[in-house]
């Protein structure tokens, strides 16, 4: 039996007198605005019991519930793609996602994504909002991801992104030479004139915090441990470039390679033939959504990114090295 989508919400101060469409697509932010006025319409959606029609006005302290059968996500075929599974259970599947796989279909990848390999592996994803993609990595950043098998999950886990008990490390490798960790605490939105980036915006942008620490300083770089408390877009690799120190691999953030004055050939080469921003999830910690129970997942860093430490452990010598390598 399909399990129902049943959520409630009750509206903020913040968004007292607004339109119920546009209140619930705050409220219930994994739903696309199209099947959330398309559940208005049916009554599937409610206020205080009631069924009201897109346009009406709602006041803060009203009760929203949904109580819906799931949809089929629209479009999102099976495609049988490896997958390289940690773990797996009836609620929760986690991966290592390789760098070059788009997380989920969008313009200009229709298909061979991870979402299309992940309703092919278990089908039952499909009935989950996004194909049960409940975070994301950028198609060319590497590592650990979980994603919601059931509805259940899925719920749980947008609650704990949300309240941000989700812990999620990553390893960087920057350009340039950092003195110590620390934090950014910078805000983040679209580019205001290049619309495919993402920036640090004083007005606009959405709250965004990073916190970093040195695990390794060599000649010319820095590998650090990233943690992040936020989400946002491209968060890791603007914060970097913010702070002046962008990923190896980043042109969209970094500019073209930067290559050490004196460098050996070898350092040339895997410098500028890095073919990716150099970051990878390595560590992924939430509370498992049926037992509560906290859990952990690691991945090792994948060659490339091994590679490319060999070569500046031994080219670009390591200095005040205080950590051992991932």
């Amino acid at each position: 039996m399909t399990e129902r989508i049943q959520l409630q919400a009750t509206v903020p101060p913040e968004l007292d007198n607004d339109r119920l469409d546009q209140v619930a697509a705050r409220l219930f932010p994994d739903y696309s605005r199209s099947r959330l006025q398309g559940w208005i319409k049916k009554g599937d959606l409610l206020v205080d019991g009631k069924q009201l029609r897109p346009r009406d006005k709602v006041h803060g302290g009203a009760e929203l519930s949904i109580d819906t059968e799931p949809e089929q996500a629209v479009g999102w075929q099976p495609q049988d793609i490896d997958l390289d599974i940690l773990y797996e259970d009836e609620h929760i599947l986690v991966l290592n996602k390789p760098a070059g796989l788009v997380v989920h279909p969008a313009a200009g990848h229709a298909d061979g994504t991870l979402v299309n390999a992940l309703l092919a592996h278990a089908p039952e994803m499909a009935q989950l909002p996004r194909g049960g993609i409940v975070h994301r990595l950028d198609m060319e950043t590497s590592g650990i991801m979980v994603a919601a098998k059931s509805l259940l999950a899925h719920q749980d886990l947008v609650a704990q992104l949300q309240e941000r008990t989700v812990k999620r490390e990553y390893v960087a490798v920057c350009i340039g030479v950092m003195t110590g960790g620390g934090t950014v605490d910078e805000p983040i939105g679209r580019h205001p004139k290049q619309r495919k980036k993402m920036a640090v915006l004083a007005v606009g942008g959405k709250p965004a915090i990073t916190h970093y620490r040195v695990t390794r300083r060599f000649g010319h770089h820095t590998q650090v441990a990233v943690n992040l408390e936020t989400g946002r877009t491209h968060q890791i690799r603007v914060h970097m470039a913010h702070k002046h120190y962008p990923l190896v691999g980043d042109p969209t953030y970094g500019g073209r390679p930067k290559i050490p004055k004196g460098a050996s050939d070898e350092l040339i080469a895997a410098l500028r033939g890095f073919p990716r921003q150099a970051l990878h999830a390595r560590a992924l910690g939430l509370f498992h959504p049926e037992s509560g129970e906290p859990v952990h997942f690691e991945c090792p860093l994948p060659e490339d990114m091994q590679a490319l430490l060999s070569v500046l452990e031994r080219e670009d010598p390591v200095i005040n090295n205080d950590a051992t390598l991932y």
